[in-house]
């Protein structure tokens, strides 16, 4: 995932977290009903959904954290240069644009946090009788 374009960078995000925003209807078509517990295997597909569910923010985190640490060797960079030339605005405007950023690309990782959390929450309270997560 590229992260130049920080506009692109959430739509991306926000493709990749669309598990996370269906977790209700996933859990509801996991784990069956009293009525259907015979027709469906709830542990292998609670262990499935959990799989899924760890796999995409594990690449989630990765990206966003491979962002910010690209942001912020640029805003080391940017700052570099300002302080050789004080005088050039266009550098100025960059950096700070560049760390506005940074602090954009921070606070996507705050909101992957709470996602995680919520999910974890939801598929724990749907799927603990069936499918105990090791980690």
């Amino acid at each position: 995932m590229e992260c130049p374009d920080f506009s692109e960078f959430q739509d991306t995000l926000t493709k990749m977290r669309s598990l996370d925003d269906k977790i209700i209807y996933a859990l509801n078509t996991t784990v069956p009903t009293d009525s259907f517990k015979d027709n469906s295997d709830a542990k292998n597909n609670c262990q499935e959904l959990f799989s899924k569910i760890q796999s995409g923010h594990s690449q989630r985190e990765v990206a966003i954290k491979r962002c910010i640490l690209a942001s912020a060797e640029k805003v080391k960079k940017l700052k570099e240069l300002k302080d050789k030339d004080m005088n050039n605005i266009d550098n100025l405007k960059v950096l700070k644009s560049e760390q506005t950023r940074l602090r954009l690309l921070q606070s996507e990782l705050s909101v992957e946090e709470v996602i995680k959390e919520r999910t974890q929450k939801l598929f724990k309270e749907r799927c603990r009788n069936y499918y105990k997560p090791t980690s």
